[in-house]
């Protein structure tokens, strides 16, 4: 038998990343370090204008962490606890975590299986006397089908916060997400399209009145110093990773074009392959592709394949959140949300970053194609 032919291919290769950018990169950190302000200064302040400048929103405020922008959008639009909050079941536990960590109660509707993002239908079912919010994700970077998501909002007066932690640079009808609710959220977690050297995150809105709360609750619940109006976090974006990504941020659009690229190749490739299905795209925008995820029953097997050819490959995510551990009180049963749990199933995400090479989806693909004996 034949040595089988490998090659490292990481899921993603930020060290490649950052040799194109280097001294850009240097430049801007020197700049913090001259200026030795590291908290809530200027390098913040310019990110969020140019933030808000990209998405096309108003405002935008810098956080800790993505974690962080979902909360303290929750905790501006008063959700507490005896509220519930309807977030999809398919998606990372931070998107149902932030409703609990402010004492409300996360209520879990179903995914559409071709996008992975929140069913409105589903959602439909889940609204009570007691819902204040939903949570559409954008997941693996596209937009969730927002028009009826909306409509449900404005019918039972629900607070929307879009969770675009994964899609910065999508479009919904010619709009970007995250513009589209009262709140969108970012992460800069640094495996994303927009990734910082460590934690940080921003919330996005055109309420100036909300604006001015969000800064005053990740500054200990006030503006002035020594001062609180009420109590807040300390959830302060630092100078360090907002200089980080201002430099990211003027190189996003090209690296953006550049997943959309590497996403065609492997559909052109995949798209007739027996025994996998490519990712569905809605057709209302751009798919910014932070995740390149193919459905397939025999996901195992391809992951095992993938893993002995040096491919790296993750599966986002193995178990839905109604069937997490820590929401077993809530006594969601398997069966539940049926398309979830299917895809928690069958997902795989393969490598797909901007400076993947083309012979290097060709040999991804030819990996698959082992696996399933095509």
């Amino acid at each position: 038998m034949s040595p089988v032919m490998t090659q490292n291919i990481p899921m993603l290769d930020l060290k490649a990343q950052y040799a194109a950018i280097r001294e850009e990169i240097q430049t801007a950190l020197n700049s913090v370090f001259e200026s030795q302000q590291f908290v809530l200064g200027p390098s913040v302040s310019k990110l969020e204008s140019e933030i808000a400048e990209f998405c096309g929103a108003r405002f935008a405020v810098g956080v800790a962490s993505g974690t962080d922008a979902l909360i303290l959008a929750l905790r501006v639009a008063n959700i507490g606890p005896g509220d519930e909050v309807i977030v999809p079941g398919f998606s990372f536990l931070a998107t149902a975590e932030c409703a609990s960590l402010l004492g409300a109660t996360p209520v879990f509707a179903d995914i559409a299986p071709d996008t992975f993002t929140l069913d409105p239908a589903s959602m439909a079912r889940k609204i009570t006397g007691r819902t204040r919010a939903i949570i559409p994700v954008h997941l693996f970077g596209q937009a969730a089908d927002m028009d009826p998501i909306l409509d449900l909002a404005r019918q039972h007066r629900l607070t929307v916060v879009e969770d675009n932690a994964q899609a910065i640079g999508a479009t919904y009808k010619g709009r970007h997400t995250g513009t589209l609710g009262e709140h969108g959220c970012l992460s800069f977690f640094p495996s994303k399209n927009l990734g910082g050297w460590g934690d940080g995150g921003m919330v996005i809105t055109n309420s100036e009145e909300k604006a001015k709360r969000l800064r005053s609750l990740r500054n200990y619940g006030g503006v002035q110093k020594y001062m609180s109006d009420e109590i807040g976090w300390n959830s302060r974006l630092d100078e360090i990773q907002a200089a980080v990504l201002r430099v990211k941020l003027r190189h996003l659009g090209e690296w953006n074009r550049s997943r959309r690229a590497h996403a065609a190749r492997y559909d052109s490739l995949l798209s007739n392959m027996p025994g996998v299905v490519t990712p569905g795209q809605g057709g209302w925008g751009d798919h910014v592709f932070h995740q390149y995820t193919i459905r397939a029953r025999q996901r195992d097997k391809i992951q095992k394949r993938l893993t002995e050819r040096g491919i790296a490959s993750t599966v986002y995510y193995p178990v839905p959140l109604h069937l997490q551990p820590a929401y077993a009180f809530l006594g969601y049963k398997t069966g539940d949300l049926s398309e979830s749990e299917r895809a928690a199933a069958e997902v795989l995400s393969l490598p797909i970053y901007p400076e993947l090479k083309a012979e290097q989806i060709d040999f991804i693909v030819a990996g698959i194609s082992d696996a399933l004996g095509a």
